[in-house]
Protein backbone atom coordinates (compact mmCIF):
# COMPACT_ATOMS: atom_id res chain seq x y z
CA UNK A 1 0.00 0.00 0.00
CA UNK A 2 1.32 3.42 -0.96
CA UNK A 3 1.72 5.77 2.04
CA UNK A 4 3.94 8.76 1.09
CA UNK A 5 6.11 9.97 3.97
CA UNK A 6 5.63 13.69 3.16
CA UNK A 7 1.88 13.63 3.86
CA UNK A 8 -0.29 13.61 6.97
CA UNK A 9 -3.32 11.34 7.36
CA UNK A 10 -6.62 10.93 9.20
CA UNK A 11 -8.27 7.84 10.61
CA UNK A 12 -11.05 8.50 8.06
CA UNK A 13 -8.47 7.98 5.27
CA UNK A 14 -7.96 11.53 4.03
CA UNK A 15 -4.44 12.79 3.33
CA UNK A 16 -3.08 16.32 3.72
CA UNK A 17 -0.16 18.06 2.05
CA UNK A 18 0.86 21.27 3.82
CA UNK A 19 2.38 24.02 1.68
CA UNK A 20 2.70 27.29 3.59
CA UNK A 21 -0.81 28.54 4.40
CA UNK A 22 -2.47 26.05 2.04
CA UNK A 23 -3.37 22.40 2.46
CA UNK A 24 -4.16 20.04 -0.40
CA UNK A 25 -6.52 17.24 0.62
CA UNK A 26 -7.51 13.94 -0.96
CA UNK A 27 -8.37 10.38 -0.03
CA UNK A 28 -5.70 7.78 0.50
CA UNK A 29 -4.70 4.95 -1.78
CA UNK A 30 -6.17 2.58 0.81
CA UNK A 31 -9.53 4.41 0.74
CA UNK A 32 -9.81 4.47 -3.04
CA UNK A 33 -8.96 0.77 -3.16
CA UNK A 34 -11.65 -0.03 -0.58
CA UNK A 35 -14.23 2.06 -2.43
CA UNK A 36 -13.28 0.61 -5.82
CA UNK A 37 -13.98 2.63 -8.97
CA UNK A 38 -15.24 6.12 -8.21
CA UNK A 39 -18.06 7.39 -10.39
CA UNK A 40 -18.64 10.81 -8.81
CA UNK A 41 -16.91 13.31 -6.54
CA UNK A 42 -19.07 16.11 -5.16
CA UNK A 43 -17.76 19.17 -3.36
CA UNK A 44 -20.13 22.09 -2.95
CA UNK A 45 -18.28 23.78 -0.09
CA UNK A 46 -15.88 25.93 -2.17
CA UNK A 47 -15.75 29.35 -0.56
CA UNK A 48 -16.96 28.04 2.81
CA UNK A 49 -15.00 28.11 6.03
CA UNK A 50 -15.19 24.72 7.75
CA UNK A 51 -14.03 23.34 11.07
CA UNK A 52 -12.01 20.19 11.45
CA UNK A 53 -14.12 17.03 11.00
CA UNK A 54 -16.95 18.80 9.13
CA UNK A 55 -18.12 17.15 5.91
CA UNK A 56 -16.71 18.96 2.88
CA UNK A 57 -17.98 16.64 0.15
CA UNK A 58 -18.75 13.08 -0.89
CA UNK A 59 -17.30 10.40 -3.11
CA UNK A 60 -19.55 7.91 -4.83
CA UNK A 61 -18.40 4.51 -5.98
CA UNK A 62 -20.38 1.84 -7.79
CA UNK A 63 -21.59 0.28 -4.53
CA UNK A 64 -21.41 3.05 -1.91
CA UNK A 65 -21.21 6.74 -1.08
CA UNK A 66 -18.82 8.12 1.55
CA UNK A 67 -18.55 11.51 3.20
CA UNK A 68 -15.29 13.44 3.08
CA UNK A 69 -14.21 15.03 6.36
CA UNK A 70 -12.04 18.14 6.81
CA UNK A 71 -8.78 17.12 8.46
CA UNK A 72 -7.94 20.78 9.23
CA UNK A 73 -9.90 23.98 9.82
CA UNK A 74 -9.99 26.49 7.00
CA UNK A 75 -11.65 27.88 3.90
CA UNK A 76 -12.13 25.61 0.89
CA UNK A 77 -10.57 27.62 -1.93
CA UNK A 78 -10.48 25.13 -4.80
CA UNK A 79 -12.05 21.89 -6.02
CA UNK A 80 -9.99 19.83 -8.47
CA UNK A 81 -11.67 20.74 -11.76
CA UNK A 82 -10.49 17.49 -13.38
CA UNK A 83 -12.88 15.65 -11.03
CA UNK A 84 -15.78 18.08 -11.45
CA UNK A 85 -18.67 16.90 -13.61
CA UNK A 86 -18.92 20.43 -15.02
CA UNK A 87 -15.29 20.46 -16.20
CA UNK A 88 -13.06 17.40 -16.55
CA UNK A 89 -15.50 14.87 -15.08
CA UNK A 90 -12.92 12.19 -14.43
CA UNK A 91 -13.41 10.93 -10.85
CA UNK A 92 -11.32 7.84 -11.64
CA UNK A 93 -8.25 10.09 -11.37
CA UNK A 94 -8.59 9.45 -7.63
CA UNK A 95 -8.26 5.71 -8.32
CA UNK A 96 -5.39 6.18 -10.76
CA UNK A 97 -3.33 8.77 -8.83
CA UNK A 98 -4.75 9.32 -5.34
CA UNK A 99 -1.78 11.39 -4.15
CA UNK A 100 -1.23 13.38 -7.34
CA UNK A 101 -3.77 14.24 -10.04
CA UNK A 102 -6.55 12.81 -7.86
CA UNK A 103 -6.36 15.48 -5.14
CA UNK A 104 -9.80 16.77 -4.17
CA UNK A 105 -9.65 20.23 -2.55
CA UNK A 106 -7.27 22.98 -1.52
CA UNK A 107 -7.86 24.78 1.75
CA UNK A 108 -6.60 28.09 3.11
CA UNK A 109 -5.62 27.15 6.65
CA UNK A 110 -6.91 28.92 9.74
CA UNK A 111 -3.65 27.91 11.42
CA UNK A 112 -0.66 26.74 9.31
CA UNK A 113 0.51 24.65 12.29
CA UNK A 114 -2.78 22.69 12.29
CA UNK A 115 -1.16 19.24 12.22
CA UNK A 116 -2.04 18.21 15.74
CA UNK A 117 -4.14 15.09 15.75
CA UNK A 118 -3.10 14.00 12.27
CA UNK A 119 -1.17 10.80 11.67
CA UNK A 120 2.26 10.63 10.09
CA UNK A 121 2.97 8.01 7.42
CA UNK A 122 4.25 5.45 9.93
CA UNK A 123 1.18 5.72 12.16
CA UNK A 124 -1.19 5.60 9.18
CA UNK A 125 0.64 2.57 7.80
CA UNK A 126 0.06 0.78 11.11
CA UNK A 127 -3.61 1.78 11.07
CA UNK A 128 -4.26 0.17 7.70
CA UNK A 129 -2.10 -2.91 8.12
Amino acid sequence: MNVPANLFYTEEHEWVLFEGNTATIGITDFAQEQLDELVYVEVDTVGEKLDRNEVFGTVEAVKTTSDLFMPVAGKVIEFNSALDENDGDNPTLVNEDAYGKGWIVKVELDDPADREGLLDAEAYGKLIS
